[in-house]
């Protein structure tokens, strides 16, 4: 299961369309082009930090996701298009006066539907 922790990450997810290009095989033939759902998160640079080692594994999700999966995607040399990239930076001033600067990532999770066998 996705840490509860960290479902906060998915609220503001998006569902997209990665299209995978085919692969060239043995001998110069192609294969086929692929299309696999995905969400898009931005989310700050701390909080993927704190995510990062979940990369690469598939975790069940719950809520508005029940009966979905996602994975991650980090350094998959097959999602290189999709890996973490830079999402931007939003300039703030603490209640204290002091300013800081919170960095963002753009993220995407593979999303899958879980199917399991049910006996009748």
């Amino acid at each position: 299961m996705w840490p509860d922790e960290f479902a906060f990450l998915l609220d503001g997810s998006e569902e997209v369309d990665l299209h995978i290009p085919p692969v060239a095989r043995d001998h110069g033939s192609t294969g086929k082009a692929t299309t696999r759902k995905a969400l898009r998160a931005r989310i700050s640079q701390e909080n993927f930090e704190k995510i990062w080692s979940l990369a690469e594994a598939r975790y069940r999700l719950d809520g508005k996701f029940t009966g979905k999966a996602i994975t991650l995607i980090a350094n998959n040399p097959h999602y290189k298009e999709w890996h973490p990239a830079d999402g931007g930076a939003v300039e703030g001033v603490a209640d204290s006066g002091h300013k800081y600067t919170t960095r963002y990532v753009i993220v995407h999770f593979l999303l899958d539907d879980v199917s399991e066998p049910v006996e009748a």
